[in-house]
């Protein structure tokens, strides 16, 4: 295990809130050349890219489903959700497992690097980009030195239609086994 994510696994603790808090702890990963913030309230755990039971008839995005521990959990490629080109898997290449309202998912990211506190004036709003893009999932553009990060409403970006489908394709794996 890499320090960085011995570094995710013990430093997942829920204390990251944008608002209403003096700091903010986000996990770090790095998806192409960009670089993301996840709230580190949201991550259970960092693992080691594995076997992935994969679903028939599912979106792209969704690699298949793995069994934690005796829960199923969908698995989300955030390169091929974020249309980033060919992904290549390798050794940095990880899964971050979250606890979200609703349920346990896990996304798999080029590489995780570190975890930060920004302070509230470290984190800027969301630029308006209008209707040519859907910036519901980004809480803000995190800034430290000259590092720009995109900080990602995770609970956003893995619910709605999407997710409902990879629920319901679980589910639908579950009763097969």
């Amino acid at each position: 295990m890499t320090q960085a994510m011995q570094m995710a696994a013990t430093a997942a603790t829920p204390s990251a809130k944008v608002a209403g808090s003096e700091t903010n702890e986000f996990l770090i990963i790095t998806l192409g050349k960009e670089e993301y913030g996840i709230g580190i309230d949201k991550v259970q755990e960092v693992r080691s890219y594995g076997a992935v039971t994969e679903i028939a008839n599912t979106s792209e995005f969704l690699k298949g489903v793995i069994n934690l521990r005796g829960t199923i959990v969908p698995v989300v490629d955030m390169r091929i959700k974020f249309s980033l080109g060919k992904v290549e898997y390798n050794q940095f290449t990880v899964m971050i497992i979250l606890k979200l309202t609703e349920q346990v998912a896990a996304i798999v990211v080029d590489k995780v690097s570190d975890v930060i506190t920004l302070t509230p004036e470290q984190i800027r709003p969301t630029p308006d980009f209008s209707s040519s893009f859907n910036a519901k999932y980004i809480l803000g553009l995190g800034t430290q030195d000259e590092r720009m990060l995109i900080l990602m409403d995770i609970e956003q970006l893995l619910t709605g239609h999407d997710m409902a489908l990879v629920n319901s394709a679980s589910v639908a794996e579950l009763e097969l086994s």
